[in-house]
């Protein structure tokens, strides 16, 4: 009887592989878009830009990786537009690090070790490599494109498969990617967010947005910064429809630094949009500046 059950699930397994393997065999090419004129692009990113909602909240699971651990853990955002961010991560359902960021600083509590970290944004920098001000982080949480200015010219990339519009050319984006600077170059002294350099050439930033088919959300966007050897990568891999607002639901980045390789999983749970949210953060009496002895 078991020799049986083995042979038909071995049987059912081969079928399996086999629908599989010739599922990807007769996978089709994507289909080719049609053509789209660059101020139709542009004009839809000028709209998603402006698509973001008074208040928000969700419940994610994260995945990071980096090039010195690998973490698991849950955590809850709660968001007011142009005011606060309000993460707090859980490990097995414990709270155990909090933040409140402002636009112009950052306080950090960590529940397990009873200490805070109060400092200015440029601690992200310093901890992930990433520049990102407080509006960036916004835009990342929500999907929308990061860094867009209406005042600056952008470039349609041809590409038949996908609508991309760019801070650069084609050719120059080859250009810049070529002469990149050796990655032992001090970073010290370029402190400023990197998405607010395009206007220098010493210091080229390359934007590219790709947009969805239908032109109402953002499916991808990718940054270089060759100057500091930095380039990100955002995936929104799928996208639910709340309150009218194309929020996040999967999405992965990945960020590749001189110092760090970081990748990054977040599965959106339970979000709310437009919804009160009251923000609670208070860092007990008890706690002293991480670093400092008691």
């Amino acid at each position: 009887m078991l020799h049986q059950v083995t042979k038909a699930l071995s049987v059912l397994m081969l079928g399996i592989t086999l629908f599989s393997c010739a599922n990807r065999n007769i996978e089709e090419k994507p289909e080719r878009l049609h053509k789209r004129k660059e101020k139709e692009l542009f004009a839809a990113l000028d709209s998603i830009s402006d698509l973001r909602p008074a208040t928000f909240y969700t419940k994610i699971k994260c995945n990071f990786s980096d090039t010195n651990q690998n973490l698991n853990f849950k955590t809850s955002i709660r968001l007011i537009k142009d005011s606060v961010i309000n993460p707090l991560i859980t490990f097995a359902s414990i709270p155990v690090v909090g933040a409140l960021i402002r636009p112009d600083s950052i306080i950090v509590s960590n529940k397990k070790e009873k200490c805070f970290i109060r400092r200015d944004l440029g601690f992200i920098r310093e901890s992930f490599g990433v520049d990102f001000d407080y509006k960036n982080i916004e835009e990342m949480l929500l999907g929308l494109p990061l860094g867009f200015d209406t005042t600056q010219k952008y470039f349609q990339i041809n590409d038949p498969y996908n609508y991309i519009l760019s801070s650069k050319r084609k050719r120059e984006i080859k250009k810049e990617l070529r002469d990149k600077p050796d990655r032992d170059r001090d970073r010290n002294e370029r402190e400023r967010n990197i998405l607010n350099r395009r206007d220098e050439e010493e210091n080229p930033v390359i934007l590219q947005y790709y947009l969805a088919n239908d032109l109402k959300s953002i499916k991808r966007i990718h940054i270089d910064s060759p100057d500091d050897t930095t380039s990100i990568s955002i995936n929104y891999l799928s996208r639910d429809s709340i309150n009218n607002y194309l929020i996040p639901n999967e999405v992965h980045i990945e960020v590749v630094t001189p110092r760090n390789h970081i990748v990054l999983e977040m599965d959106y749970d339970k979000t709310e949009v437009n919804e009160p949210q009251e923000i609670n953060f208070v860092i007990p009496e008890e706690y002293e500046e991480c670093g400092i002895e008691k």
